[in-house]
């Protein structure tokens, strides 16, 4: 029965885990139109489904590499290389995230929600935190 919990616990953690991050791809692609902007400073429309495509490529193939539990041994330029590009992404994400929290009033306000806006942010922002805890301490 316990090993029943513990794994429902551990599924539920796991779906909420994926849904913040997806959610925050999707505010990236979406709200923010990465792909056509980066098209527009680039000049190269005609190669927008390339983008797209290295996106959704990107995300399956990394993630298949993570739950494969690859070990890539790279010299340490070369890691510092995919280093560069991981925190590429992870400033870009954490832009779109930033300019996701303006949107949040305009959400709680349509669905009603606007006297609790505090509540949503200290939940989503102690979810982060205990979050992260858990993982750096116990996973």
């Amino acid at each position: 029965m316990l090993q029943l919990l513990e794994a429902v616990v551990t599924a539920f953690i796991g779906l909420a885990g994926g849904i913040a991050v997806g959610s925050g791809m999707v505010a990236f692609l979406v709200v923010l139109d990465i792909i056509p902007r980066l098209a527009q400073l680039t000049r190269s429309f005609k190669q927008i489904h390339a983008y797209e495509a290295a996106v959704v490529l990107g995300s399956l193939v990394f993630t298949w590499v993570d739950f494969a539990h690859m070990n890539l041994h790279a010299f340490p330029l070369g890691a510092a290389f995919v280093g560069l590009f991981a925190g590429c992404f992870v400033g870009m994400l954490a832009a779109a995230l930033t300019e996701i929290v303006n949107v949040l009033p305009i959400l709680a306000k349509r669905v009603g929600m606007d006297s609790y806006m505090i509540v949503l942010l200290m939940a989503m922002i102690f979810g982060k935190v205990i979050g992260s805890l858990f993982e750096w301490l116990f996973y």
